[in-house]
């Protein structure tokens, strides 16, 4: 994947006839005729589902118009919301066999659905020449490709560089470590007024943890063949280090940072300027970017001995096992990988292209939103961890760990009860 990312810095209806009642018999033989000659194709409605920020449903309801003017037999039923809930009610439809035909798909989910045979085959039927092979391995399942994914992503942070500019704060330097991260926010928190917060508290976020503990040599919390593996010195590192940030007043109390969401122009803090860093995925950087226009940064993730952050695709497009258009599916995520007028379209709303060919068409037209999707993702692939898809029969561990923190967040409970508490929790997910 590494190649591919650092190419990205050298690339720059048929018509119906007038129905009369003068001669029935003659008509009737002429549209026999004519339909012999260039017979219909049946109509075709495609379900299709995704998550994703406004700007992103925006291109994507766009991309299927032109889908359905270039196929007239072809419509789209669409849904499509926030992250939050997604996989509840994507899961729901699933276990009834009524999964949308093309559903957008994160890694975390694959091992699972795949175990439960729940993709078809993608393996025939879609030019995946032009795509980094590392990053086609990646949706496969025992040697046949069930996901395609959309685009290069990198997990790192943006920040708020106007409002740090007016603090007097230098610009973020590359290669950053966590006690810099730290210190910052201590130095900077006394300069914002009231209501105004540096960064989150990280108590439950469990992404920005991993990358904490990666950094520290310990690897994922959870690891690829399902061992729980928080290593209980950092988690206490790094919850008290949050706990001492709150007595502070240096992140946002509980019942305030639980009204924030990402993307809303009313709610999101980084947004509404309550807030000055988070860490993001580099997918998401445009749409910040359209909301706040010349105001991002993008930094990596902070490092100790070893990188915070880490390449993968953004997420994926799979069709169900149960639908009953699977060649018209494959048809389509054939067309939205490879097609130029589609990538004018998304430019980088589910990340950079995955088609070196289309990002090199791309590139000298890309916006400042897209120019920053691409920094945050090649700072990142100069030093990056080994990216961590889940582990097969852990995706609901992540409520139990959810609530968890939150129970710590609160202070309902103290940091070494919550570290028992997630071991226990993991022991309903580990294998024998």
């Amino acid at each position: 994947m590494g190649t591919a990312i650092v190419l990205l810095v050298v690339l720059a209806a048929t018509g119906c006839g007038s129905i009369g009642v003068k001669d029935e018999a003659k008509t009737d033989s002429a549209t026999s005729a004519d339909s012999a000659k260039t017979p219909k194709a049946s109509a075709i409605k495609l379900r299709i589902m995704w998550w994703g920020s406004q700007a992103r449903h925006d291109a994507t309801l766009k991309i299927l118009d032109l889908y359905t003017k270039k196929n007239p037999n072809v419509t789209f039923e669409t849904q499509y919301s926030g992250y939050d809930g997604y996989l509840d009610k994507l899961s729901t439809q699933a276990a009834a066999k009524n999964a949308p035909d093309i559903m957008q798909i994160d890694a975390p989910w694959l091992a699972d659905w795949n175990a439960r045979g729940q993709f078809a085959d993608l393996s025939a039927g879609i030019n995946t020449k032009d795509i980094d092979p590392n990053l086609l391995e990646t949706g496969k399942y025992n040697g046949k490709l069930t996901a395609i994914p959309l685009g290069n992503n990198a997990w790192g942070m943006i920040y708020d560089k106007a409002a740090l500019e007016k603090l007097g704060v230098p610009p973020i330097k590359d290669g950053w470590t966590w006690d810099e991260y730290f210190k910052l926010v201590e130095d900077i928190q006394p300069k914002l007024g009231k209501g105004q917060y540096v960064i989150k508290d990280g108590t439950n976020d469990g992404t920005q943890y991993a990358a904490f503990q990666l950094s520290k040599g310990k690897g994922w919390p959870i690891t690829q063949d399902g061992k729980f593996n928080y290593d209980r010195d950092t988690w206490l590192e790094w919850a008290k280090k949050f706990a001492d940030l709150r007595k502070k007043g240096a992140v946002p109390p509980p019942d305030v940072q639980s009204a924030d969401k990402d993307l809303d122009p009313t709610q999101d803090m980084l947004l509404t300027g309550k807030l000055l860093f988070k860490g993001l995925h580099a997918a998401q950087v445009s749409a910040f970017d359209a909301l706040k226009p010349g105001s991002i940064g993008v930094a990596t993730m902070p490092r100790a001995a070893q990188p915070g952050g880490w390449l993968k695709a953004t997420f994926y497009f799979s069709v169900s096992q149960d639908s009953p258009y699977k060649e018209e599916a494959k048809k389509f995520i054939d067309w939205f990988i490879n097609d130029p007028e589609v990538a004018e379209i998304a430019g980088t709303t589910r990340g950079v292209p995955i088609s070196n060919k289309i990002v090199s068409l791309l590139q000298p037209k890309f916006n400042a939103g897209d120019k920053l999707t691409v920094e945050m993702i090649n700072k990142t692939a100069v030093s990056s961890q080994t990216f961590n898809p889940g582990a097969p029969g852990w995706t609901d561990f992540g409520k139990d760990e959810k609530d968890i923190k939150d129970r710590l967040m609160f202070e309902k409970i103290t940091p070494e009860q919550a570290y028992d508490e997630l071991a226990k929790a993991a022991k309903k997910y580990e294998k024998k």
